[in-house]
């Protein structure tokens, strides 16, 4: 089992300390978030807030993903980070394989691309990209981004793009794993059929199993049940060492975990040292206890 650090919408000078602390600790990874804008007037809804309120983003401070994830590799040695998830759809895929390849290649292979489709139109609408047809886009955009991560020449002629023979550099020594978050029937077909894992989002956790259940049919019905697959989970089994266990069991290979309800409206008023002081009580209390 792996352990990832979750912490967001906080103070971006934290952001390096917070970093380090959690490598020092016994964490394997930590996400970093993916926010565009905050519209003015908007309609839109959160999935995974319980009324879907989305009010608590005003005025939280987010730093572009792959900008901080080069900050956080710089003072770090050993962390991996993981997008989570990065709005693949409203940006062109050629940006986004330039962009992931210069930080795997900076941070020595360190960086996992949790993709998704984002759910608000209002990210679309402001990016001149269209909400209808992000799934065929996005489907496009990761043979975009695995073709140009080879370092070979690639071009693809489809539906939304029409790219060249090109190639970039440097590229990574290693593929870079592309995580598929989403809890939706589409989503989990893309991880199953062209995902090197899943990202839970949290939600009602209750749907947990028949979410995994539905991945592993899925999986085995694109011939891909034996091949390495990452699944990251929230859930409030991973707080115990009992508990992540039994999502071992099961087949989890990545907890994520936070020590804080990161949805409340306002600034976030927690310390830095209190921030550290809960990140380390956790690997003394279960990572210590599961290694």
């Amino acid at each position: 089992m792996r352990f990832t650090y979750a912490e967001s919408m906080v103070d971006p000078a934290y952001y390096l300390p917070l970093a380090q602390a959690a490598e020092a600790a016994g964490f394997d990874s930590m996400v970093v978030p993916d926010s565009l804008c905050y519209p003015e007037v908007s309609d839109s809804k959160y999935p995974f807030t319980p009324d879907g309120n989305r009010e608590f983003l005003e005025g939280k401070p987010f730093i572009d993903p792959f900008v901080l994830i080069g900050a956080m590799g710089a003072v770090t040695s050993r962390l991996r980070f993981v997008t989570f998830v990065l709005k693949l759809p409203i940006r062109h895929p050629v940006l986004v394989a330039k962009q992931a390849t210069s930080v795997a290649v900076m941070t020595g292979g360190r960086l996992a691309l949790g993709i998704g489709t984002s759910p608000w139109p209002d990210d679309y609408a402001v990016c001149g990209v269209p909400w209808e047809g992000r799934g065929r886009r996005m489907d496009q955009q990761i043979e975009v981004i695995r073709g140009l991560s080879t370092g070979e020449y690639f071009a693809l002629q489809g539906p939304d793009f029409d790219i060249p023979s090109i190639k970039i550099s440097p590229v990574p020594d290693q593929p870079i794993p592309l995580l598929i978050g989403g809890h939706g029937e589409a989503a989990l077909r893309r991880a199953a059929r062209s995902g090197d894992g899943w990202l839970h989002g949290g939600g009602d956790l209750s749907e947990l199993p028949s979410l995994l259940a539905r991945l592993a049919e899925l999986r085995a019905e694109c011939g891909r049940a034996e091949e390495p697959f990452e699944i990251h989970v929230i859930s409030p089994d991973a707080y115990t060492a009992d508990g992540v266990a039994a999502l071992e069991e099961i087949g989890v290979t990545d907890v994520i975990v936070g020590f804080r309800w990161p949805y409340t409206v306002g600034p976030d008023t927690e310390p830095l040292d209190s921030k550290i002081k809960n990140l380390n009580s956790y690997a003394s209390d279960v990572i210590g206890k599961v290694r």
